[in-house]
């Protein structure tokens, strides 16, 4: 069955000089499908400087290839630096000074089937305001799997 569906453009000032109102797009509709995942990790080392955590790999953030998906390993790196900017203490909702990721760069190097991960961030700048996090995901045998860079702002 195909469908039609509109993708608006919620800065009406971008789209007035791009010359757009709506951008029709014909889609192919897919029997409705529900998927579920489930993503844990433990952090296992906590410095001021550096945080260690290992996330098992489980059906529930596999993609239909059989390894990772690169959602949940991106998680997985975001939240360690985020425990990284944080320090000791513990996020709570609408809490202020949560490190808040404004900017995100990932390389995805390789993947796996089985076993774990281990990731290690540590500071490239830490800042009163923002802060730049590095954390490398390593797999079994301490391959290189991904490499995030994070920025951090503090909430108010």
């Amino acid at each position: 069955m195909e469908i039609r569906f509109a993708i608006h453009v919620f800065r009406p000032r971008v789209a007035e000089l791009l010359g757009l109102t709506k951008i029709h797009i014909t889609a192919w509709k897919r029997p409705s499908m529900k998927v579920r995942g489930y993503i844990e990790f433990t952090i296992t080392e906590q410095s001021p400087e550096t945080v260690v955590s290992e996330m098992p790999v489980q059906p529930g953030i596999k993609n239909p290839f059989g390894v990772v998906h690169a959602g949940a390993l991106l998680w997985f790196a975001d939240v360690t630096a985020s425990v990284l900017v944080l320090g000791s203490g513990d996020a709570t909702e609408g809490m202020k000074g949560f490190p808040l990721a404004i900017a995100l760069n990932a390389n995805f190097l390789g993947n796996q089937q089985e076993g774990s991960f281990k990731a290690v961030a540590s500071y490239v700048k830490r800042g009163r305001t923002v802060s730049v996090v590095r954390t490398v995901v390593y797999g079994a045998s301490e391959k290189l799997i991904a490499d995030v860079t994070t920025s951090h702002v503090l909430t108010k």
